[in-house]
């Protein structure tokens, strides 16, 4: 049989109808504990902590999306890297990409650094730098592709193939791409996490963490880990970021029809200085983009020549880009990481210049847009 498409995996994997009832979509099983016919004879399942029919079906989703022999689900997407993480033992290192989403810097350096996990800020865009930060102990090779908020794409394939010249793990966060755009796995990875929260539930109306797998003795420390520290999703934000991800395919086209007008409109701008996005040629990314991303994505920076003062008003005079965190929905966001998502950098090696203005464009009328984008500069401007 040949293989499914996307689309068609991403409405049917892991979701056949309900044996019971013949329901076409997954029910929300609102359950704690299960029957058992004896002791120790269970229908699969014997508490929701360590497996629930909803969230099972998200992970089988997940994992064929990413084409991996695994998925495993949980309460955020720092539950998942946090799990993740705890894999490695007192001593082991992991390289860390230099241009990293704040909350993961934080959790390394203010959490898991008190328990022995030590870590290297590297440029992922040069491989001699890479090379260097790696220790005899280093087990992980951490990077965001594209970063989280500047935008650099690395180039999965050659970092894989680092990682596994020094018996390491490649890592990564999928979440600005999702399995749509990208699969890493494909291109050597042996990790994809992803904050489902973002692009994979698509509505902001659910809290959700995942990871992708195909290695059986990783998936089995990890599926350890999953139910021994229990940070694991309810059943109805499963169901949530499964309805989302039936639609991936077709959101993520607009995301990035829209984000590709957007970001050709702010790099004609006098009142830009920089334009951080792959579908632009200028951008120093764009050939590997081009080779490792189906399409370049919804999200964007820019720096406003106005500097921080000018990005600060920009930000405050947007109508249909809400002022907010977050990111990956239907709707429009616009935030400035220095002082929002990224703030727990401050004062850490990693510097978000204070100019900075990130978009996740949504799919709303692209030249709604457009004139929300021209009226907040007018508004900076004053």
């Amino acid at each position: 049989m040949t293989a499914q498409g996307f689309e068609t995996r991403a409405i049917h994997a892991g979701q056949p109808p309900d044996p019971a009832t013949g329901a076409v979509v997954v029910p929300i099983y609102q359950t704690s504990t299960y029957a058992q016919e004896e002791v120790g004879v269970t229908k699969g399942y014997e508490y929701s902590r360590t497996g629930n029919p909803t969230r099972t079906a998200l992970e089988e989703c997940i994992a064929s999306l990413e084409g991996a022999k695994y998925g495993l689900a949980f309460a955020s997407g720092m539950a998942a890297e946090t799990t993740l993480l705890l894999s490695l033992q007192p001593g082991e290192h992991l390289v860390l990409g230099d241009d990293v989403y704040g909350g993961t810097y934080r959790l390394l350096n203010r959490v898991l650094s008190h328990y022995g996990v030590e870590f290297t800020l590297a440029d992922m865009t040069q491989p001699d730098l890479v090379e260097a930060a790696i220790r005899p102990e280093t087990r992980m090779l951490w990077i965001e592709t594209p970063t989280n908020p500047m935008m650099k794409v690395l180039d999965i394939a050659a970092l894989a193939g680092l990682a596994e010249a020094h018996g390491s793990r490649l890592v990564v966060d999928n979440t600005f791409a999702s399995p749509y755009i990208q699969r890493p796995l494909e291109l050597g990875a042996q990790v994809v996490v992803h904050s489902a929260t973002k692009y994979l539930g698509g509505h902001s109306d659910a809290v959700l963490g995942l990871l992708a797998v195909s290695d059986d003795a990783l998936w089995e420390v990890l599926a350890f880990n999953q139910n021994s520290v229990g940070a694991i999703p309810g059943p109805m934000d499963c169901f949530l970021v499964q309805r989302g991800m039936k639609t991936l395919s077709v959101r993520m086209r607009e995301h990035s029809a829209n984000a590709q007008r957007i970001a050709e409109f702010l790099a004609a701008r006098a009142d830009v200085t920089r334009v951080y996005y792959p579908g632009l040629k200028s951008h120093p990314g764009h050939e590997v983009a081009e080779r490792q991303m189906a399409i370049p994505g919804g999200m964007l920076s820019f720096e406003h020549a106005g500097g921080a003062a000018a990005a600060l008003r920009f930000v405050a005079s947007t109508r249909l880009f809400t002022l907010a965190e977050s990111l990956g929905g239907i709707e429009s966001l616009i935030e400035h990481p220095g002082s929002m998502t990224h703030a727990s950098l401050a004062g850490s090696p990693i510097q978000i210049s204070p100019a900075l203005v990130r978009l996740s464009v949504g799919i709303e009328t692209c030249d709604d847009l457009l004139a929300d984008l021209e009226r907040a500069f007018a508004q900076a401007a004053v």
